[in-house]
């Protein structure tokens, strides 16, 4: 296998990123579909069957177990952007200029 071309007395730089910049832009990556996330997820009820009301004990989902799902679904969006706003505020205090507590 043959070393890649590089210009007379240029040090080849390393491929990876460091640990916590690879982190932070995953981070970031997730934030930005966290959106998404949240509209799938008030979405699925759309596609669960209406009970029938002439049917006694016919297949459906009631609007009482729905509703429970979509306030579970509401405090589980809520709980996930607090952790990102935690690690997010975590990572920009580790970059300050004045180093990780400084600042």
């Amino acid at each position: 296998m043959t070393e890649p071309a590089t210009e007379p007395g240029r040090a080849l730089r390393p491929v990876f990123l460091e640990r916590q910049s690879y982190r932070r832009r995953r981070l970031m990556d997730a934030a930005r579909l966290l959106p998404l996330l949240g509209i799938l997820l008030f979405v699925i009820p759309l596609l669960w069957p209406v009970p029938d009301p002439d049917v006694p004990g016919g297949d459906g989902v009631p609007m009482s177990s729905a509703m429970i799902y979509m306030f579970a679904a509401w405090a589980a969006m809520i709980v996930v952007i607090a952790l990102f706003g935690l690690s997010s505020r975590h990572w920009s205090r580790n970059d300050s200029p004045h180093g990780p507590g400084q600042g």
